[in-house]
Formats: C-alpha cells, structure tokens, sequence
C-alpha cells in the first residue's frame, strides 16, 4: 500500500516521543498509513534519522520532519506546534507518547526532584501539547488525539510513585477532554501498553551488557506469566493507535484501551 492511498490520507499528525520506541513505531504506521508526521523530541540525531527512514520508506515513502520538543517545557510546545503548523497547515492528529520512567523505588525513597520530573514530563506534557494544539483539532473537522497511559496508571506496580501517579492522570484527563472536546469535534482516547519490548529513556544503553541481558531477562520472564506469554512490539501498539486515529474509530471517545496480553485481566497467582 503506497501512503498517499491509506486510510490517513491527507491527514497531518503530531507525534511526540517520537525518536524511538513505541513513538517510532507509531510514527512510522501513522505516516505509512497515509499522514504527514511532525515528529517531537529532543534527541536530534534519532529523530532525524527515524523522520529521514519514514520518508525513504524502500521507496514508497511517507511524508515526515523532525521538530526539536521537550514537553516539559510549555513555551518549547508552543513553538513546535507553530513550526508543525507552519510545515503542513494544520493538525489532524495528536499523540501524545512522550514519557520517562524515573527511579522505581518506594514512595519514601523518592526524591521530590524526581517525582516533580516524571510528572513535568509524563502528564504536564500532555497537557502542554493538548493546549496548544486543540484550537487546531478542532479546526480540522476531525480532530483526534491519543494519549499513551500505561497499565501503571491502572493498577498499582511496586516502586512506581510517579509513573503511577502520572499515567493514572494521563487516563483522567484523557476522559476530561473527551467530555469537553468531544461536542467539538475532537476524539480523545488513551492507550495503555503493558509488557511492551521497548527501552524507555533508552536505561540499557547505559548499562553493561550483562546487565542489560539480565532486565531483559527479568521482563520477559514478567510477560510470560500474562495471558498472552509475551512481551509485545511496538508495532502493536502503533496499530491500534492507528486505528484511533482515524474514521473507523469515529464513535469511540474518552475509552483507555489496553494493549496489554491479558496484563489488567489477569488475577496473577504466580503462575500463568
């Protein structure tokens, strides 16, 4: 399927977080389903180079440019989305992935820098995004936005204070904007991945390669205890974001869709 023929055709969509990971991937099915991708992050060197893949694409390429972003930072929000603006005219489509874990360790052990962080990031950023590019949803006559949770914002994890915290309030404003938005014109849902094969904040390519094997190891023996028995790819992810984004999913609003393998299903005995 070439990109100009899918079911995104002609749509024009934010994705932040997008260097790597789930928001690559996510990028990358966005733009091979049809849309014009601004992607957002702050690592220069992998955002250009994911923006400069999607658009070789083997030769049937999507249309795709990096924009330097941290969503922590209102006034970097701001300027990104005028630069998207001012690259394709207007926004379809906002997905809002951009996410840290920070330090997984009991409440009492965390530092109030660290939670104010992963907060600023993980659930001020979505809002940041969601200010300034709402107006523009909304002039669009189609207007979705999706935001990526976690299984962590809905049931609790050990160690994960602020992740927790901040995901659980990616799912309620998620909800919030789906009430005020929704008779606007703007779909708002939020997706929440579980045991996913992805390297947030990029942890092991600072570790040794032993110990890189070793958290490797440890996720995949969590997923294999999940319904499914297995960690997923990013791609699967990026398939039902996809799929909110676009018409097929015009009558689902305010939802928080797992992509889990069962995880939030699933009474854990200790055993699969």
């Amino acid at each position: 399927m070439a990109a100009q023929d899918g079911r995104l055709a002609g749509r024009r969509a934010i994705v932040t977080g997008a260097a790597h990971g789930i928001g690559r991937a996510i990028a990358q099915r966005l733009a091979h389903d049809g849309a014009r991708v601004a992607l957002l992050d702050r690592d220069r060197a992998a955002g250009e180079a994911t923006a400069a893949a999607i658009r070789d694409g083997g030769g049937d390429g999507g249309d795709a440019a990096f924009i330097e972003c941290d969503v922590a930072d209102p006034a970097s929000v701001r300027a990104a989305v005028a630069q998207t603006v001012d690259w394709l005219g207007g926004i379809d489509i906002l997905v809002n992935n951009a996410g840290i874990p920070g330090p997984l360790v009991p409440a009492d052990e965390l530092d109030p820098a660290d939670w104010a962080r992963v907060l600023a990031v993980n659930l001020s950023g979505v809002f940041h995004c969601a200010k300034y590019a709402l107006p523009l949803l909304e002039a669009s006559g189609h207007g979705a936005m999706i935001n990526i949770a976690s299984t962590f914002g809905m049931v609790g994890a050990p160690g994960a204070a602020a992740y927790g915290a901040a995901k659980a309030g990616v799912i309620g404003l998620t909800r919030q904007l789906a009430v005020d938005y929704t008779p606007r014109g703007v779909r708002a849902n939020a997706v929440s991945p579980g045991y996913i094969d992805n390297d947030m904040d990029r942890r092991r390519s600072r570790m040794t390669p032993e110990e890189a094997a070793a958290v490797v190891a440890e996720r995949e023996r969590a997923a294999r205890l999940q319904p499914a028995g297995r960690q997923a790819d990013p791609a699967e992810v990026a398939a039902v974001v996809a799929f909110l984004a676009s018409d097929d999913a015009s009558f689902v609003t305010g939802a928080t869709i797992p992509v889990d393998g069962g995880c939030t299903a699933f009474f854990n005995l200790g055993r699969r």
